[in-house]
């Protein structure tokens, strides 16, 4: 059971890691809730959106199929190497997406799913998602497939807590204001934690010199 808690502490980390800018995007699109752009727009958008960056990072686990885990575990140094790049580029301001368009349009029979809305929600999460990928594809090849589906699910049901907290967060505009300049101060110690968990967890660290045994004593 103990693979249980480490594969849902890796979960929370790395979902917590790639998405707190998805917090600042999130809170700008409850924002400009109306008529014609819902809720279920944003809901929706989002699922669908990081289900398409899930897709595309399971060429990770698929890959651990037919490589060692410890060669494959070297990816961890691309979180490491994400969040040292993150903590020297901090003083640079990040422009948040453009906003979905809000025109109004006649009401559709068709569902929410098939919306335009929802593709642009969908599309802006898929476009924001590079690190995700970045993440997530050495995540995966390093879990087996019980720890996969324990991920997977962690991130299903974190999403739908996501867009909760960022719907009660555009209600409160100071802790907005607040997670926005410093949450994202915190994700470089994140990622790069994450790297080293990685590293560990596959032994991959063994395979660098520093940490080569001296089997020639």
């Amino acid at each position: 059971m103990n693979w249980f808690i480490e594969a849902i502490i890796a979960g929370v980390s790395a979902f917590t890691a790639t998405n707190i800018d998805d917090i600042v995007i999130l809170i700008f699109f409850f924002s400009q809730l109306n008529a014609s752009f819902r809720i279920r727009h944003i809901l929706l958008g989002q699922y669908l959106g990081f289900t398409g960056l899930l897709i595309a990072s399971l060429v990770g686990f698929f890959g651990g199929l037919v490589i060692a885990k410890t060669w494959i575990g070297l990816l961890g140094f691309l979180p490491i190497f994400l969040g040292i790049r993150q903590l020297i580029q901090q003083d640079n301001s990040e422009e948040i997406p453009q906003a979905v368009s809000s025109e109004a349009t006649k009401p559709s029979p068709l569902s929410s799913l098939l919306a335009p809305q929802t593709y642009s929600v969908a599309a802006i999460t898929f476009a924001n998602g590079g690190d995700n990928i970045a993440i997530y594809v050495p995540l995966f090849a390093n879990s087996s497939l019980p720890e996969l589906m324990v991920i997977v699910s962690v991130f299903i049901i974190l999403i739908g807590v996501w867009c909760a907290v960022a719907y009660r967060l555009t209600r409160y505009p100071l802790i907005a204001r607040f997670l926005t300049r410093f949450g994202k101060r915190l994700v470089p110690f994140v990622l790069i934690g994450l790297g080293i968990f990685i590293l560990i967890d596959s032994h991959s660290y063994q395979l660098l010199p520093l940490f080569k045994s001296d089997t020639t004593r």
